[in-house]
């Protein structure tokens, strides 16, 4: 009687989600360790955010990747001049959002932040620009393998 209330949620597009997003987060996974990228992490999770995005996968996919380039730059900037104290980390917080307005990418900017609150804050034993090179390939790669599956296999009404 309880396993019939708990898969009484599960229907067959559910199922296939999931399935198709495991496959994106393991292939993204697999490819960044192939790869040798150092936090391979990275990869299947951006695979999951735009999997598992409510917007359209490319609309999200461009904003990931505009946003990580710009927190990856922009990171990588403050953290060869600046030491991450809360003011650079707050106009870096700032320039984000102002760059990302100015080039009319706004839905970047919280991607933008969070790559340059990694690239900033975290402390790595690389210099600032082989990391933010690092998690822009990371990202990257995740939203590439991301883009391929859900191109590949779209979730329609159809599916079901």
């Amino acid at each position: 009687m309880a396993s019939r209330k708990f898969f009484s949620g599960v229907n067959r597009i559910s199922v296939l989600d999931s399935v198709r997003t495991t496959f994106a987060a393991v292939a993204a996974m697999l490819l960044a360790r192939v790869l040798k990228l150092p936090e391979y992490y990275w990869a299947p999770i951006s695979a999951i955010v735009v999997v598992q995005s409510t917007i359209p996968p490319r609309t999200l996919a461009w904003q990931r990747f505009v946003g990580t380039a710009l927190g990856a730059v922009l990171g990588a900037a403050l953290t060869t001049f600046f030491r991450p104290i809360a003011v650079v980390y707050a106009a870096g917080i700032l320039l984000c959002g102002m760059l990302a307005g100015l080039l009319r990418v706004g839905g970047a900017y919280r991607f933008a932040g969070i790559t340059l609150s990694i690239v900033l804050l975290i402390p790595h034993t690389r210099g600032p620009w082989i990391v933010s090179w690092h998690r822009f390939l990371e990202v990257s790669l995740g939203i590439a393998v991301a883009l391929v599956v859900t191109t590949v296999w779209p979730l329609t009404k159809k599916s079901v």
